[in-house]
């Protein structure tokens, strides 16, 4: 695997090394969208064939709507991209829980396309932009750029036609701040990744997350509170690290190519209230399920409760776009998406409970207790999200209400430090994030000057300091891998 990473970080740096000498924008365009289809196969294989025709339906569906803008055409569209998403996505479910020697069981080996969920959505979104009447004219080459381009083809971010053809069409040489900023994004994300992997795989061999949850005496009573709720911490910190250090690389290297992407993470685990954690956790996703299903849905009817009805609905829909043949517990998934859904209108409820009875909830006590709140209801989600099935699930929540459970450990100690760690590192870099940039400040004072030059370049130290940290980590914690990958989203 660390060859195929050093394989892909030398294919990035060609690319960019003959982007620089190319002057026609085309040029760079059909350089990209080449370099775009080597990266896809080199993880789906013949699969792109799936990309290829979705991109070519696409267009052809874009041009066919643009000629006349009306809902029967923009239903085909969407109907015929959930159709081909749910060939993939959820026929081989069909095959999975079909009788034995029944044709259908044949459905389960049925190849998944890595990331078909990402471009499938912003082949959606092109096609709304379009029913809105954006002004979207992408040739064939851009579009095809558009759906396969390699930093975001297979785990996004879901991007959107409206903000990638203007960048796609500009005339790009190479900055300063693009650099600074692509390299450090790219260093930070390699950690991250690098973390989930330690994380996944344990401190020791069988000791880390996947290794714990797949244990079936853990599905009893034997488990404690303490286990259940280190359990699904530790998940809850091995699953950022690697979807939000994937998404650095991605942004990061985009960056380099003087291409801005869209933001997926901004520290969610900071959030007051679950309503700002599902806006700054998966960003483009939740995002677009807000633009495109949510406000259509709420605007039908004005009233309240159709409001709320509309918020779970969107949830569930949530749930419904992970669900996966490769995935287990894909039950639990939709509960996952309702318990969300049933969280947010929670929520509503409150803030119109405070406003009737003019309720104040503000000052460092009220913060510190939203925070504990939303920061446990995430995690005690993240249950149905892991669980391998109900019978776990169960198990992990009555572990969790019994005040019984917690006077016993049943983990690996160096579980327990993992997890420890994992939440202190996360915590202690976002201060350390802001102190930094309190220092980049100007002010007066030599001292104070020379701090401010450090935090403000922090690039320059940064990155070798974490690309070693990096390497360390992946050696020395080499006995405890899992066999995970940073391609772990992309299932979905």
């Amino acid at each position: 695997m660390g060859t195929q990473y050093l394989a892909y970080g030398l294919g990035v740096i060609v690319v960019w090394l003959v982007a620089m000498r190319l002057r026609s924008v085309t040029a760079r365009q059909v350089l990209y969208l080449v370099a775009s289809y080597l990266f896809y196969i080199s993880w789906g294989s013949w699969l792109i064939v799936i990309l290829l025709f979705s991109s070519l339906m696409n267009y052809a569906l874009g041009e066919w709507l643009k000629k006349r803008i009306s809902e029967g055409r923009l239903w085909t569209g969407i109907i015929l991209n959930l159709a081909l998403l749910s060939v993939f996505k959820y026929l081989p479910l069909v095959g999975s829980v079909a009788p034995s020697g029944s044709p259908l069981s044949l459905l389960k080996r049925m190849i998944f396309p890595l990331g078909i969920s990402f471009w499938t959505f912003q082949a959606l979104s092109y096609l709304l932009e379009l029913y809105r009447e954006e002004d979207l004219n992408p040739t064939l080459l851009e579009f095809c750029l558009y759906m396969a381009f390699w930093p975001t083809v297979l785990q996004g971010p879901i991007c959107r036609m409206s903000s990638m053809l203007p960048q796609f069409r500009q005339d790009w040489s190479v900055t300063n701040d693009d650099l600074k900023t692509g390299v450090r994004r790219i260093s930070i994300g390699v950690l991250m990744v690098v973390i989930s992997e330690v994380m996944s795989g344990g401190l020791y061999a069988g000791a880390g997350v996947d290794a714990i949850f797949d244990r079936p005496h853990l599905h009893g009573a034997a488990l404690s509170g303490i286990d259940a709720w280190c359990m699904i911490l530790a998940y809850a910190f091995q699953l950022y690290f690697s979807f939000c250090g994937y998404c650095h690389v991605v942004i990061g290297a985009a960056r380099l190519f003087g291409i801005q992407l869209h933001e997926n993470f901004n520290r969610p685990y900071l959030s007051n209230t679950i309503s700002v954690f599902w806006t700054r956790w998966h960003m483009s996703l939740s995002f677009w399920i807000r633009d495109f299903l949510f406000l259509p849905l709420a605007t039908m009817r004005r009233e309240v409760w159709w409001r709320n009805l509309s918020l779970v609905i969107a949830m569930f829909m949530f749930g419904v776009w992970h669900v996966n043949a490769g995935t287990t517990g894909n039950s639990l998934l939709l509960i996952w998406g309702i318990y969300h859904g049933v969280l947010l209108v929670l929520h509503r409820q409150w803030q119109e409970f405070r406003k009737r009875v003019g309720f104040e909830w503000s000052g460092a006590l009220a913060t510190a207790i939203s925070w504990c709140a939303t920061f446990s209801a995430v995690c005690v989600g993240y249950i149905f999200f892991r669980a391998n099935s109900v019978r776990q699930a169960i198990a992990m929540l009555k572990a969790m209400a019994s005040p019984r459970s917690y006077r016993h450990l049943t983990l690996d100690h160096s579980f327990y430090v993992m997890t420890i760690l994992a939440a202190l590192g996360y915590f202690s870099v976002i201060g350390a994030g802001a102190l930094l940039d309190r220092l980049s400040e100007p002010a007066p004072g030599r001292l104070r000057s020379l701090l401010g030059i450090v935090a403000r370049e922090r690039w320059v130290w940064i990155t070798p300091v974490v690309v070693v940290l990096a390497l360390y980590l992946s050696v020395i914690f080499q006995p405890g891998q899992a066999e995970t990958g940073p391609v772990m989203y992309a299932l979905f």
